[in-house]
């Protein structure tokens, strides 16, 4: 009987032409409809029920073996970023000022690659899988974030899934390599913008203003305060401001100037603090400037935190798929990812995929360009998670 890496290695060519066809068309949050098309389009041809329109473009298709056992949901991201690519490559984007630069076109079709083998094995052998595999793909995880609006819309309730996986390609780690971690791996990710408000007026006349500029500059410096001074050293935590706009002239002194920035950590306690200190450091120095402040926080999502027995399982897929030389544990990142709202309703696992070589740039980088020998790895990997934990992992009995 073919193997499961037999059945990924001939659907591998597809895998990547589906990689291509959809790096040629970014599409940014809740914005993904020729993407979403293209995905309903491959998991209708297999046969699957397709659910589309989710949350905006959000797409499903559940594979029902018929058989008793729990819910595996699969999750790809959809949506790409507002870069113009400058990969040279001959299946470019299409799509001026938009490209896949954060490897989402791999998910994808990492996810349908996996989907399409997973329905030929139920297909050709009808006893190889237990209940239900939900094959999620989601709008919008760069921004504003696809994941609570799928899951407000009922994604995770019918039928109620019970261990949900998702993977992202990782460039700091080779191609041919699989990353999983148990616990902490991507920290919670907050925004703020911050408003100083002061009194404007001549360049040449300060004393009869308020400069909204400088004392904003002095607010920057005292928010890196706030690590370095009003937070553990043993907990890792980031203050970043992006942007910092103020002024219109030369010899105008600006009355006011507006900031935005992220916050990251991974402990509840430190996160939930963020807000009330950014208001009182920044209340602080605008006071003694003779300002005022105005701060918009937004919470954005948690940190991705594996629950250690869904890790266990993906890491014994992995083992299966690469060998125990190819596996290994990721450092954790500061990076966000809104998987973790799936996380926070039923465990699961969301692991790395290699994609990393010489010359292979960062994501959200436009010369973003992974290495695609990694996409049947990632895609195996998939499979054997969702086999695995279809016949492992205990669907909740009815009445507990």
């Amino acid at each position: 009987m073919e193997s499961l890496s037999d059945r990924v290695r001939a659907a591998a060519p597809h895998i990547v032409d589906l990689r291509r066809r959809l790096h040629r068309i970014p599409e940014t949050g809740f914005n993904e409809v020729r993407t979403a098309a293209l995905v309903a389009e491959e998991l209708a041809a297999l046969g699957l029920p397709v659910r589309t329109g989710i949350a905006g473009t959000g797409v499903t298709a559940l594979l029902d073996s018929g058989r008793p056992g729990p819910t595996v949901m699969l999750r790809a991201d959809m949506d790409a970023l507002p870069i113009t690519e400058a990969t040279g490559l001959p299946y470019a984007s299409e799509h001026p000022g938009c490209m896949h630069a954060c490897g989402h076109d791999m998910h994808m079709a990492m996810l349908l690659g996996a989907a399409r083998v997973l329905a030929g094995l139920a297909e050709q052998n009808p006893g190889a899988l237990r209940g239900r595999i939900l094959f999620l793909f989601q709008p919008a995880e760069e921004g504003p974030g696809g994941a609570a609006p799928m899951i407000e819309a009922g994604v995770l309730d019918d039928p109620g899934v019970d261990v949900c996986i998702g993977a992202h390609v990782w460039p700091e780690i080779p191609a041919g390599f699989v990353g999983v971690k148990p616990g902490p791996l991507m920290a919670a990710m907050d925004r703020f913008e911050l408003t100083v408000l002061g009194k404007g007026g001549h360049a040449a006349n300060p004393h009869l203003c308020v400069d909204a500029l400088e004392t904003a500059t002095q607010v920057v410096g005292a928010l890196q305060r706030v690590v370095s001074r009003m937070t553990s050293p043993l907990e890792p935590v980031i203050l970043t401001i992006g942007e910092l706009h103020a002024g219109t002239a030369y010899n105008v002194i600006p009355g006011e100037a507006r900031m935005a920035g992220t916050v990251r950590a991974f402990a509840p306690e430190v996160r939930n603090r963020w807000e009330q200190r950014i208001n009182q450091v920044a209340g602080g120095v605008c006071a003694a400037m003779g300002a005022t402040h105005r701060l918009d926080f937004q919470w954005c999502h948690p940190a991705v935190i594996n629950d250690p027995r869904a890790a266990a399982e993906v890491r014994r897929a992995a083992l299966d798929a690469v060998g125990a030389d190819r596996v290994m544990e990721p450092v954790p990142t500061m990076g966000g990812e809104d998987f973790s709202m799936f996380l926070q309703r039923v465990p699961g696992c969301f692991f790395f995929v290699g994609c990393g070589g010489p010359g292979v740039a960062p994501v959200h980088n436009p010369c973003f360009a992974p290495d695609e020998s990694c996409l049947p790895v990632g895609a195996e990997v998939l499979c054997r998670a969702a086999v695995q934990l279809c016949a492992r992992w205990d669907a909740p009995q009815a009445g507990v």
